[in-house]
């Protein structure tokens, strides 16, 4: 992709920031390990892997990670794997920045349909996904967690 059509301050991640995000998804959802009882997925992923096969996106304040967006590609859909941004950086709009994007890389993919998926718990991601336009599709339990589908068709 063409540095000019990237949005303001949106690199595409490379393998050196897997560390700054993984420290980035441990700020950014801590919050919710006594919400859900259980670590969110974010604070586990293998965020070098994803690098290396999935469109992985951040936002750099100065010298650290503001914000980070994983996208995976699939032939229907562009699934949302995570979206994490700083606690310090919240209320800014950087999520809502990520969200933009995820919507312009799908038309970019041909794709006319955007899914996630969270914890059933995490009310407040599923009332801010709702606002951005998604609407819930079904829920399944997942071993001791209950997740909730969301979809934004395009």
């Amino acid at each position: 992709m063409d540095a000019s059509q990237v949005s303001e301050g949106l690199d595409q991640a490379n393998l050196g920031d897997a560390v700054a995000m993984t420290e980035l998804a441990r700020r950014a959802y801590a919050h919710y390990i006594p919400v859900i009882n259980a670590v969110p997925v974010p604070m586990t992923a293998d965020y070098a892997a994803h690098i290396r096969r999935d469109d992985v996106w951040v936002l750099r304040s100065g010298t650290s990670l503001a914000a980070s967006l994983v996208l995976i590609r699939h032939p229907d859909h562009l699934l949302i794997e995570s979206i994490a941004v700083d606690p310090e950086e919240q209320g800014k709009g950087r999520g809502r920045q990520l969200l933009d994007w995820a919507r312009r890389r799908a038309a970019d993919f041909g794709l006319s349909e955007i899914r996630l998926y969270t914890n059933v718990l995490m009310t407040e991601n599923r009332a801010w996904y709702q606002r951005a336009g998604f609407a819930e599709t079904h829920q399944e339990q997942r071993g001791d967690k209950r997740i909730v589908h969301m979809r934004l068709t395009l």
